[in-house]
Parts: structure tokens; sequence; C-alpha cells
């Protein structure tokens, strides 16, 4: 069965992208870690693996989703268990949490199976980073969101799959 490995994400623009890389390369990393590239820099809503190719169809319909921009504020660096260098919120807004939870509803009734693990919405900065040293302040990154995307990851490269725009701004 041909399968193809994707996950749901939300995808910075223009100049958050750009604050994202800055406050990436502020960091001071071991010579083992590796950053994210830049055009890498996300926030996983749902990582799904792989899924069986003649189900993707059905996937991008049940995940034409209402739902309403909203802001999300970056500005905690953590360093979690492995060596992965985050960005976390300062706080997750009702809209991202909406959005997490009706993608998962649109997951159950088309049968695919989600992450059952508790949501922790941050962005990567680097992984092996082990050591790593965040910079000085929080950088209270300002991010407005109003779209999602299904992707998927083929050979290292993250592609489109599917873009989903927001009702209202």
């Amino acid at each position: 069965m041909s399968t193809e490995r994707l996950f749901i994400g939300l995808w910075p623009q223009g100049p958050v992208r750009d604050e994202l890389a800055a406050w990436r390369d502020a960091w001071r990393w071991p010579a083992a870690a590796s950053p994210v590239a830049t055009e890498k820099l996300h926030m996983t809503l749902h990582f799904l693996g792989d899924v069986p190719r003649e189900r993707i169809a059905a996937l991008g319909d049940a995940l034409a989703l209402p739902f309403s921009s909203f802001e999300l504020t970056l500005g905690q660096p953590a360093l979690w268990h492995g060596g992965v260098a985050v960005l976390e919120l300062d706080e997750a807004p009702a809209g991202l949490l909406a959005l997490h939870g009706a993608i998962g509803a649109a997951l159950d009734t088309v049968g695919i199976a989600r992450d059952q693990r508790p949501y922790r919405p941050h962005v990567t900065m680097a992984r092996r980073a082990g050591g790593a040293a965040a910079p000085e302040g929080t950088p209270s990154l300002h991010w407005r969101v109003g779209q999602f995307a299904l992707m998927a990851s083929r050979g290292g490269v993250y592609e489109v799959v599917r873009e989903y725009g927001c009702k209202h701004s």
C-alpha cells in the first residue's frame, strides 16, 4: 500500500518567518545541533504519519473547516527532553485550541488516527540541541494566523498538499 507522511500545520509568512529565523539564529548552538531550516519553521497542529494515498482526498475535504483568525504570541524559549529546542506560546489562545479540536474531530470522522498526547503548541528551533543557550529576553513575536495546511514530508522536503483559509480575519 502506498502512503504519504503527512501533518497539519501553521505556516508563518514573510515578516513572522523572518522573525522566527532571527530568533533561531540568536541561540548559541552546540556543535551537534541541527537548527531547523527557515523554510521548515512552522507550528504542527496534528502529526498524522503515514496515510494511505487513497485516503488523502477524503482527508483534504474533511479539513475544509470554518474557523476565525487568531493571534499567537511566542515568547518562551525552552529546551525539551531529548535536546529539542523550541519557542513556546505565552498562552494558547482559544482560537488555536478550537482549531486543533475541530481538526481532531475531522480526523476522527475520516478514521485517521491522531496523537493522543496533550497538545503542546510550539515552533521547533533545533534538534540535538542539548546544552543550547537561548538568547536573553523574550521575543514576544506576534503571529496573526489565518490559514493552515495539510503537508507532506517527501524526502526531507515539506510540500503543501492543500491549504485552508479562515472565514473572517
